[in-house]
């Protein structure tokens, strides 16, 4: 099956032409202007975009967490960021305490079976005694190039400082990258308990009792740690100023120190959390939403490149039954939000409508970057050839009001419910074949691929 792309005008990281492109079974072979090559399909791409697919680093299906599992699995999650022109992520697969990685893997792959895109998985890890480290090496040879740790959640997913800089002096050797969840655990934790005991169990105070400090202090540790081991490290879900300026002084000073945020960050405030009717309980999620203020300072680091990458942290439950398990306690609502759709209909119109992102720098956030950072790039992220034909067409006048009525995520809310964009998805291609067509859904359950991905490379400096 060959397909030609016609005058679209494409967009990269670096570059911003009109030309055509050549398909070839799953690859691009050929880019050129007025390419006269016949082909099985032709699309006419004039006055559209052309873009690398979007590739998202940080979501969370089929997830167990807080007493239930995250709505959205492989199929619906991997089908939902297709509608948004995401046509790549990374997921996590969770170690268990005691549990081998390995074991965990296959439980993940598993899961991914259904994927109706590409994807990957990063490993969590929860438990790392010397026993464990050959895991890490196994993990890498097995194409899992990137570890998460939390320093939130104890007795949960929380380790100790010792456990991260075992993990990270480990990924120092072996080329992995280390994702790290920043946030003071301890001290979150007996404010939760605090606030608990006063009766202060409203969804406003999963914010008031997460403050930005506590974000700030564990990135600096986190960083300190990292330096101590001489190893990179990636700051996940960044929500604050105080994080933010913690990154800029590391940096600055030449360390490799990288750092996403998250649209919902960009664009929702701790406002919402005080909607009335228990409604605040769909924007509880970790770390939680700051100050409006706070906005400026993230599209800031976007611009300076402070922040690399923006991705969603996708980890979707129902309003009903499931945010309704925390109806009496701000502590017992599962945290997470939906929002894989809805990335890139965000950052283009409040980014690169608004002027504060350019068109390049709006596909160097959603797709380079984050491929570069995690071991896919050129297979994803790129239009060259030999690349994937991951292939995003863009109408950047389609206007689109987000709802939940309209998603294709599973779940029944939208974070961003009532959002005006303009500038949406026309047509997707994975691996050459069009999976979304004008609204209309052509691909399958299991079309997807596990990427197994390089180690980081220091692409990023």
């Amino acid at each position: 099956m060959s397909t030609l792309i016609r005058n679209g005008r494409i967009i990269t990281a670096e570059q911003d032409y009109i030309g055509d492109l050549y398909i070839e079974k799953d690859k691009i072979t050929t880019i050129g202007v007025n390419l006269q090559t016949q082909a099985d399909k032709v699309i006419d791409a004039r006055g559209k975009y052309v873009i690398p697919g979007g590739v998202d680093v940080h979501t969370h299906l089929d997830m167990p967490f807080g007493g239930t599992v995250s709505s959205d699995d492989f199929e619906t999650g991997t089908r939902a960021a297709a509608f948004g022109g995401t046509t790549c992520l990374i997921d996590f697969a969770i170690q268990s305490k005691g549990q081998k990685m390995r074991e965990a893997l296959d439980i993940w792959w598993k899961k991914g079976e259904k994927a109706t895109t590409d994807y990957s998985l990063h490993m969590i890890i929860t438990d790392l005694p010397e026993a464990h480290l050959e895991d890490m090496n196994e993990m890498v040879r097995e194409g899992l190039t990137s570890f998460k740790l939390f320093m939130a959640y104890p007795n949960v997913l929380m380790v100790d400082d010792a456990t991260i800089f075992r993990a990270l002096r480990q990924t120092g050797q072996n080329g992995a990258l280390v994702c790290m969840h920043a946030e003071n655990g301890s001290v979150i934790d007996l404010l939760v308990q605090k606030a608990v005991a006063e009766g202060k169990v409203a969804p406003i105070y999963h914010a008031l009792t997460r403050p930005t400090t506590a974000e700030g202090e564990a990135v600096n540790r986190a960083i300190a740690l990292a330096e101590m081991a001489s190893a990179p490290v990636y700051i996940v879900h960044l929500s604050s100023a105080d994080a933010l300026e913690k990154v800029a002084e590391a940096r600055d000073k030449g360390v490799p120190v990288f750092a996403e945020t998250c649209p919902q960050y960009l664009l929702l405030s701790i406002e919402d959390l005080e909607r009335p009717n228990f409604e605040g309980a769909k924007y509880v999620f970790t770390p939680p939403l700051r100050e409006k203020w706070h906005q400026d300072k993230l599209w800031e680091g976007l611009r300076k490149n402070t922040l690399q990458v923006v991705s969603t942290d996708h980890c979707p439950f129902c309003f009903k039954e499931q945010k309704e398990l925390g109806r009496d306690s701000f502590a017992k609502i599962p945290n997470g939000g939906p929002g894989v759709e809805n990335r890139l209909q965000l950052l283009f119109h409040h980014g690169v409508n608004k002027k504060r992102i350019t068109l390049n720098r709006w596909v160097e956030l959603l797709s380079t970057a984050p491929a570069k950072m995690f071991g896919l790039y050129p297979r994803k992220g790129a239009i060259s050839i030999g690349s994937d034909a991951d292939i995003v067409i863009w109408d950047p006048n389609k206007e689109h009001t987000i709802s939940a009525k309209t998603h294709h995520m599973n779940v029944d809310y939208s974070m961003f419910e009532g959002f005006k964009v303009k500038g949406n998805v026309e047509t997707i291609l994975l691996r050459g074949e069009t999976i979304v067509d004008k609204e209309k859904w052509l691909g399958k359950a299991g079309r997807g691929q596990f990427i197994k991905r390089d180690t980081y490379a220091g692409a990023w400096k």
